[in-house]
C-alpha cells in the first residue's frame, strides 16, 4: 500500500509538472496567410483588363515543368552599385537582348521586388517626366479624387518653356481626378502645378517628395522640380524609378490613371476635349505596337534626359517592371522597343535567374542606446545583445518592428535568445523518463504483491 501510494503520488506530480511546462511554452506563430489572398486591382482601359497583383509577400511560384531552377544563393546587395550589366543566370537562361543601348536600365518582379537584371542601376541621370511617378505616390494619398480646385494665374506662371501641357485654364475649376488624368495621359506640367498648389505649394511638395524618396530607400533621387522638368541637380536612377513605380502599383488610383489609354478633359466654357496617353507602348500610337498586358506606367522626354520610360506589364500571373533611361541609338521611339525587349526577356527568364538585388525599402535602424554620462554605470541589461537593447529603448506601449528584431537576432548570434525552447524540451524529456521509470516500479510492486502474503 505504501509503495502504491508513493508511486501514484510521484506519477501524478510528474504529469502535473510536465503539463505545467507545456502550458508555459510559447505558442507557435500562426501560419502566414495564403499568398493567393494578395489584394488585387484591375486596370481599366485595357482589353481584357488584366488583374494586377500589388506588391506583397508570397512564396515563389513553382517552376514550370522541365525548367531548371535558379541557383539558390543569397542576394549580394552590392551588385547593383557596380557599373555595367549585372545578371546571375542559371543553366538554360535566355540571353539578354543585345539591342538595348540605354545608359541605364533595370528589370524587376513587381510583386517580390527582386531585381532580375540591371545595367548601371544606380547611375544618376535626369529623369524627365518619369519623376511624376514620385510626385504621384507622394501627393495622391493627400488629395481626395473628387475635391475641386480653381486654378489661379500665379500657379501657372513658372512653367518651363517647351513643357508638355494638358490645357489647364486659369480661373476654371477642376476635379482632382481630371487633373491626375492630365498628369498621366498628357504629362501635363500645368496639371502638376495645380495639384501641387492643392498639396501645400510647390516648395512643400518638393520637400515631401524628397522625404518620400528617402523613406522608400531611393537615395539616388534629388527633386528640384516635381514635374521632372530639367533643373540643375535634379537626378534619379533606373533603380529609384522602379521603386516609385512598384510603390504606385499598390494604389488602385495610381494604376487606374497610369493604365488609362484615353479620356475626356474639361475645356474652357464647360465642354471637354479628348486626350490620349503619350506612352506609346500602352496606346499603340505613332506606329509603336502596344505591349500585351501593359499596365503603364510613365514615359518622359527632355533635352537633358533624353527619352525615359517606366513600364509595368502582367503576363501569366506575373507582373514585371522595366525602367529604361536615355537610349543612345534607334531614334525617339527606341525607348519603347528596348523596354519591349527587356520585358520579353524578363518573362522568358522566369526561374532561370537569381536576383541581383531588391527594390524593398531598407530596414529602419535600431533605436540608439540612451547616453551614459561619465562616471555613471550603464543601465541594466546594457551588456545584452541588440534585441534586448531595442526592446528596452522602445517607447512605452510600443514594440520593436519584427524586421528589426529578426535582423538583430541574426546579428547577435543568439545571445538574446533567453526564451530558447532547448531547456523546456530537456525538462519535459526528463519528466517523461521519470514517469516511465515510476510506471515500471509500480508494475514491479504489483507483481511482488501477488506472490506475497495478503495484507
Amino acid at each position: 500500500m505504501i509503495i502504491r501510494s508513493v508511486t501514484r503520488s510521484a506519477l501524478s506530480g510528474t504529469v502535473a509538472f510536465a503539463t505545467g511546462l507545456l502550458v508555459l511554452l510559447p505558442m507557435a506563430a500562426p501560419a502566414a496567410a495564403d499568398a493567393g489572398t494578395d489584394p488585387v486591382v484591375r486596370a481599366p482601359g485595357l482589353p481584357g483588363a488584366p488583374v494586377i497583383a500589388v506588391a506583397g509577400a508570397s512564396p515563389p511560384a513553382s517552376p514550370a515543368p522541365g525548367a531548371p531552377p535558379a541557383p539558390a544563393a543569397p542576394v549580394d546587395s552590392s551588385l547593383l552599385h557596380r557599373p555595367g550589366t549585372q545578371i546571375r543566370p542559371a543553366r538554360g537562361a535566355p540571353a539578354l537582348p543585345d539591342d538595348v543601348s540605354a545608359l541605364s536600365w533595370l528589370v524587376a518582379d513587381a510583386r517580390t521586388g527582386e531585381v532580375l537584371a540591371a545595367h548601371n542601376a544606380h547611375l544618376e541621370l535626369p529623369p524627365a517626366s518619369t519623376l511624376k511617378t514620385l510626385f504621384a505616390v507622394t501627393a495622391l494619398p493627400r488629395l481626395p479624387r473628387h475635391a475641386r480646385h480653381t486654378v489661379s494665374e500665379s500657379e501657372l506662371d513658372d512653367i518651363g518653356p517647351g513643357s508638355s501641357l494638358v490645357g489647364v485654364v486659369p480661373g476654371q475649376s477642376y476635379e482632382v481626378a481630371d487633373l491626375w488624368r492630365g498628369v498621366f495621359l498628357s504629362s501635363g506640367n500645368d496639371a502638376v502645378r495645380a495639384l501641387a498648389a492643392m498639396n501645400g505649394g510647390w516648395d512643400a511638395t518638393v520637400a515631401q517628395m524628397r522625404e518620400k524618396a528617402k523613406l522608400l530607400g531611393a537615395l539616388d533621387t534629388h527633386v528640384v522640380s516635381p514635374d521632372g522638368y530639367d533643373a540643375p541637380g535634379q537626378v534619379t536612377s533606373a533603380y529609384d524609378l522602379a521603386v516609385f513605380a512598384r510603390t504606385g502599383l499598390a494604389s488602385p488610383d495610381f494604376v487606374r490613371y497610369s493604365s488609362t489609354v484615353d479620356a475626356q478633359f474639361p475645356g474652357d466654357g464647360g465642354g471637354t476635349f479628348g486626350i490620349i496617353n503619350t506612352n506609346r507602348l500602352l496606346s499603340g500610337e505613332d506606329g509603336v505596337a502596344p505591349y500585351p498586358g501593359l499596365i503603364g506606367v510613365k514615359n518622359g522626354y527632355t533635352s537633358d534626359a533624353g527619352n525615359t520610360l517606366v513600364a509595368a506589364a502582367r503576363q501569366g500571373g506575373r507582373t514585371l517592371l522595366v525602367t529604361v533611361m536615355n537610349p543612345q541609338a534607334g531614334g525617339g521611339y527606341a525607348v519603347y522597343e528596348e523596354a519591349r525587349s527587356l520585358l520579353d526577356w524578363g518573362f522568358a527568364a522566369r526561374h532561370r535567374v537569381s536576383p541581383v538585388g531588391s527594390l524593398q525599402p531598407p530596414t529602419p535602424p535600431l533605436p540608439p542606446l540612451p547616453p551614459v554620462s561619465p562616471g555613471e554605470t550603464a543601465p541594466a541589461g546594457a551588456e545584452k545583445g541588440p534585441v534586448a537593447r531595442a526592446l528596452r529603448t522602445a517607447p512605452a506601449g510600443s514594440a520593436a518592428p519584427a524586421a528589426n528584431v529578426a535582423q538583430a537576432e541574426a546579428a547577435s548570434g543568439g545571445e538574446d535568445r533567453e526564451s530558447s525552447p532547448v531547456l523546456p524540451a530537456v525538462l519535459i524529456g526528463g519528466a517523461c523518463l521519470a514517469a516511465a521509470g515510476l510506471f515500471l516500479v509500480r508494475r514491479s510492486g504489483r507483481a511482488g504483491s501477488t506472490s506475497g502474503p495478503a495484507d
